[in-house]
């Protein structure tokens, strides 16, 4: 029996995660669940999973009375009390945006296994993370759950102590893969929420969209694995079967499928080094019929060079490019600016703080707010 603390336990991955946990009673106990600001959902987690914590950042609610057995925090600064409070051996971060970095930070500070579902924080704070997450034993304390990290991370564990020469980096496209270029840039909110073959939530199906997630991964996936940017390379793959690949030295290429599903991600970073049943319907090769792959337009989807660049640049580069992204991205939602404004204003962001040191917390922090006060102030927000 693993006790688990669930951030995010109101968001899609989040929901998945209860899923799961429900199906196998007898191997995981939730022993904390946050929320941002859906208390009702969380109050029903409650009820129905029975943890001692529980959190709410973004206002403080009445708790009914029926939940006296639980122990509620409210605040911005709960997500991280909890993530080092929390009974049990592992911490899910699944919420959305840097606000995940320091939980994670204060997870592994207090000894618990990370399951990473939370881009942001390694692109704003990997050095730092990677750190934290050393193991002097061996053992795996930061495992991805994002479904192309998960899918790298299973076949690097297939291939033993091979080394790799390259990860393949698979996108679906997102809605606008056949779009012309200022067609995107045009595009409305409704239009850029209609993801083809993956559920999320409003930010990351934008951030598909526009490709900024596929931009994230592949920071993530250069801190991840020890990657040089150089051996990470992004396939456009419609169908979304193939969640990434890695190539060898040999020629060979180790692919990891499946139908598109969180539960599989989910369930194998907190069974790791199990497998377990998840819910998710199995693949049918004939019935997918064909797999293809394409290169990515980086004309119409700047994000993709972005993410070299920032690559490149180094400091905290990535970080003011995640902190802008998420400003654009939710004037966007709430239809203030137009889709292609998002890369305009991530591009003044870059170029006006690009430049700033990321060798601690409060440095990244510091590039997070300015990335921030840049986007706004460009957007006239």
């Amino acid at each position: 029996m693993r006790g688990i603390a669930i951030l995010g336990s109101t968001g899609s991955i989040g929901k998945q995660a209860v899923d799961v946990v429900l199906r196998h009673p007898d191997r995981f106990c939730v022993t904390a669940l946050t929320a941002h600001h859906n208390a009702s959902l969380l109050f029903e987690q409650v009820r129905t999973l029975r943890p001692k914590l529980a959190a709410l950042t973004g206002e403080k609610v009445p708790v009914p009375e029926d939940l006296s057995f639980c122990r509620f925090l409210f605040g911005r600064e709960a997500l991280e009390q909890v993530a080092r409070e929390a009974e049990g051996q592992d911490v899910l971060a699944a919420v959305v945006g840097v606000a995940g970095l320091r939980a994670v930070m204060a997870a592994r500070e207090s000894g618990k296994r990370v399951l990473l579902a939370n881009k942001e924080t390694l692109v704003s704070g990997g050095r730092m993370v990677m750190k934290a997450c050393e193991s002097k034993n061996g053992e795996k304390v930061l495992l991805p759950v994002d479904s192309e990290h998960s899918a790298i991370f299973q076949c690097l564990e297939a291939a033993g102590p091979n080394r790799y020469s390259r990860i393949l980096l698979t996108a679906s496209g997102g809605p606008f893969r056949t779009w012309e270029k200022e067609r995107i840039r045009n595009a409305t909110v409704e239009e850029a929420l209609g993801h083809p073959t993956w559920n999320m939530g409003a930010k990351i199906t934008v951030d598909s969209a526009s490709m900024f997630n596929k931009a994230l991964e592949i920071i993530e996936a250069k801190w991840l694995f020890d990657a040089d940017p150089s051996q990470i390379q992004v396939l456009v793959h419609p169908q979304s079967i193939v969640h990434s690949a890695v190539e060898f030295e040999d020629g060979a290429v180790l692919a990891q499928l499946g139908v598109p599903d969180m539960r599989v991600p989910i369930l194998y970073a907190m069974s790791y080094p199990e497998r377990l049943e998840t819910g998710a319907k199995k693949l049918d090769l004939f019935q997918a019929q064909s797999l293809t792959f394409e290169q990515p337009e980086t004309e119409k989807f700047p994000a993709i060079r972005m993410a070299y660049d920032v690559l490149k640049a180094g400091g905290a580069a990535a970080c003011v490019l995640n902190a802008a992204n998420e400003e654009a991205v939710y004037a966007f939602l709430q239809k203030r600016i137009q889709f292609g404004q998002i890369y305009d204003t991530v591009d003044h962001a870059l170029q006006k703080w690009g430049h700033l040191p990321a060798d601690h917390l409060e440095q990244v922090e510091y590039a997070d707010s300015m990335a921030r006060e840049a986007a706004r102030a460009f957007l006239n927000l």
